[in-house]
């Protein structure tokens, strides 16, 4: 099994920035794509950017130009650099991590991200 653990989120005045970490521990040689989902109340979870082991990435149009996300394999480590931030980026992110042995995901308790305008 995977677990992950989140960092980074917080208050920050539009246009600012934050980075978000993600470590995984545990089972860590069955991932292959890690990313970041954000959730705001009454919607569905929605996909922020993915990036697999080999390193290509996608991004949820929303975001592109905007965010950046990046892996450290060595330390088994996802971040999300957030710069040019929008009130409507305020939501809960969430980690996520695949599994390749059982086709199931893992995900982080969530971290808050609010952007004031």
């Amino acid at each position: 099994q995977v677990q992950l653990v989140e960092s980074g989120g917080g208050l920050v005045q539009a246009g600012g920035s934050l980075r978000l970490s993600c470590a995984a521990s545990g089972s860590t040689f069955r991932i292959n794509t890690m990313g970041w989902y954000r959730q705001v109340p009454g919607k569905q979870r929605e996909l922020v950017a993915a990036i697999r082991r080999g390193g290509s990435t996608n991004y949820a149009d929303s975001v592109k130009g905007r965010f950046t996300i990046s892996r450290d394999n060595a330390k088994n480590t996802v971040y999300l650099q957030m710069n040019s931030l929008k009130p409507e980026d305020t939501a809960v992110y969430y980690c996520n991590a695949d599994d390749i042995y059982t086709a199931t995901d893992s995900w982080g308790q969530g971290t808050q991200v609010t952007v004031s305008s």
